[in-house]
């Protein structure tokens, strides 16, 4: 009975996987279908901005079809910023295109990419074509993004969040102590806190600075753009933000913050006035990409190009094409050094860092580039540790005033587990050996004293290189930069304060700058690197990962964060060059 019971079971497998895959193939060819039409932008048209849930990365395929419509097998909602930034010039230029309708709900993106994105709507004002812009939620990112609009409406029933920001840090002190496993940590810098979750059970002090530093730049400059857009004084927005004022809705009508709590049909209707059409009639709409597909920006015929190049992620070692894999990278560098075409080179940085190995191989390829042309970075919504170390290879850096950079720093973290092996698991080890240092950093012991000091040198050597590195491609002295260095994070407008950033501006900035020292500002095209693999290939390298993590979060619920987190330090190997923490400002 079982054999059969199981034999049955596969059947129904089989049978089951042949409807869902049936089913999705059908799916998967009409979106691929409709997404080959042709566009064309009618009379009248409003462009729909709708972010709602998406997270902002730095560039996304056009050419992709809409897999929203599949749930599960849709991957990671994103959407890409210059194709963002693309459609809104467009839609600029269209003189069929009246309006831009803008719904951030739960947009999830860093202040640096907010702010590039918010300057391309400000820009946009300048047709004399109104922004409307309507949520169920604002949280305090969505908020800032839309306060650029003309008019901003909320669902009488919806939510808003504007209360200043925080960041939260997870500290696993007390659960390693639960289990008997001792961190073994190694750092430099005062303010390299990105060992601190795992030796104590709150910030440090140094720590609470930098955290409290930068929040605030970051807050006073959101507020700052906010009470210009919205004809509010900087001192009372700031009032109401810190006190939190806004407690219902009525109170971010009565304060004008917003404009109106509104349903999104009576949204509607008021951009049918707009439109001069009766309430009755359709306003035609288009989206993003079909934006980008109806108004083909045909690119300069030129032969000049500027290469930029994205490095988005964690910096890591081999050929990994979801991170800043160092191989991939180094291939990709020399490809646009040699090319003779390739008159400069932007590299758009957005990481935290990671391996100080990856890092260096890194720059060390930026650096042999920059003997020949002209090597800009631009620094999109983190460049730290690692990734500031990438960009100081660079003959001018370019951030936002609220790009998170610098963390100038380095440590390492193994862990000895004979606690939890021997006590809790009742395992034992023992090694036989031909040196003294044979079994060098065994997770299995403590540290002794004399290996503490072998690694701690190498540790303060890692960090002396890295100063070295940055006072090379800053031309400042090493005490200059050690005064700014110790791991601490700085905001872009602290940065250029202190030395570390050269102009404040976006990718365009440094797009401008490479043109100019190239001596080609007028003839030019840009072109972006790594190449983006056809949608097919990557949903299928995807889909697996995209599963699983689905199923986790669903079984773990509010505890995922936490065990998302403890996977993170299985990348911990070896010498880092990162950021304190992944930073969640809320």
């Amino acid at each position: 009975m079982r054999f059969l019971g199981n034999v049955l079971a596969v059947i129904v497998g089989l049978l089951v996987f042949s409807v869902m895959s049936f089913f999705i193939l059908a799916g998967l060819i009409a979106i691929i279908a409709s997404s080959e039409d042709e566009v064309k932008v009618k009379e009248n048209t409003v462009l729909v901005i709708n972010l709602e849930g998406r997270v902002l990365v730095e560039r996304s395929n056009e050419d992709d079809p809409d897999f929203s419509s599949l749930g599960l097998f849709s991957g990671v909602p994103t959407i890409g910023l210059t194709s963002l930034k693309t459609a809104i010039r467009n839609a600029k230029e269209s003189d069929d295109i009246k309006g831009i309708f803008l719904k951030p709900g739960t947009f999830m993106a860093g202040q640096a990419g907010i702010k590039e994105l918010r300057d391309e709507l400000v820009a946009f004002k300048e047709s004399d074509k109104f922004i409307v812009s309507y949520g169920e939620i604002y949280t305090e990112n969505g908020y800032y993004l839309s306060s650029a609009s003309d008019e901003i409406y909320i669902n009488p029933s919806g939510f808003m969040e504007f209360n200043g920001y925080a960041s939260e840090i997870m500290f696993f002190k007390g659960l390693f102590e639960k289990l008997e496993v001792e961190p073994q940590i190694f750092r430099v810098g005062d303010f390299k806190s990105a060992v601190e979750p795992f030796m104590l059970d709150k910030m440090s002090e140094e720590n609470r600075l930098q955290t409290a530093s930068f929040l605030n730049d970051l807050s006073n400059y959101a507020l700052n753009e906010i009470a210009e857009s919205r004809g509010i004084g900087l001192e009372r927005l700031k009032e109401i933000n810190q006190q939190m004022l806004v407690r219902k809705l009525k109170d971010a009508e009565s304060l004008q913050l917003i404009d109106g709590l509104w349903y999104e049909d009576e949204v509607i209707d008021h951009m049918k006035e707009k439109l001069g059409l009766e309430k009755d009639d359709k306003i035609n709409t288009i989206n993003i990409s079909r934006m980008n597909r109806a108004i083909k920006t045909k690119g300069k015929s030129s032969k000049n190009r500027i290469a930029v190049i994205i490095a988005e992620g964690e910096i890591m070692g081999g050929r990994d094409e979801t991170i800043i894999s160092s191989e991939r990278f180094k291939d990709e560098i020399r490809k646009a050094r040699k090319n003779d075409n390739v008159k400069a080179i932007v590299l758009r940085v957005n990481s935290p860092g990671g391996s100080a190995l990856a890092s260096e191989v890194i720059w060390r390829e930026l650096e042999e580039t920059r003997k020949v042309k002209p090597v800009i970075a631009s620094m999109g919504e983190v460049a730290a540790s690692g990734g500031y170390y990438i960009a100081a290879a660079s003959d001018t850096i370019v951030a936002q005033p609220n790009t998170i950079t610098g963390s100038i720093g380095i440590f390492a973290l193994w862990f000895n587990a004979q606690g939890l092996l021997n006590n809790k698991l009742g395992i034992t080890t023992d090694v036989v050996k031909t040196g003294e240092f044979s079994d060098f950093l065994s997770p299995t012991r403590r540290v002794s004293e004399m290996e503490r000091n072998i690694f701690q040198a190498q540790i303060e050597e890692g960090y002396d290189i890295f100063l070295s590195r940055v006072s090379q491609g800053r031309e400042m002295s090493k005490e200059d930069v050690m005064s700014v260095a110790s791991g601490r994070v700085w905001t872009g407008n602290q940065a250029l304060e202190n030395g570390l950033v050269d102009v404040l501006g976006g990718l365009d900035t440094a797009i401008e700058i490479a043109a100019k020292r190239a001596e080609v500002e007028d003839d030019y095209r840009v072109v972006y690197y790594p190449e983006i693999k056809p949608w097919f290939e990557r949903f299928l390298n995807q889909f697996s990962n995209e599963v699983q993590a689905y199923y986790q979060q669903k079984k773990l619920g509010n505890f995922y964060p936490i065990y998302h987190q403890i996977e993170q330090v299985k990348k911990y190997e070896g010498i880092m060059m990162r950021m304190p923490y992944d930073y969640t400002i809320q």
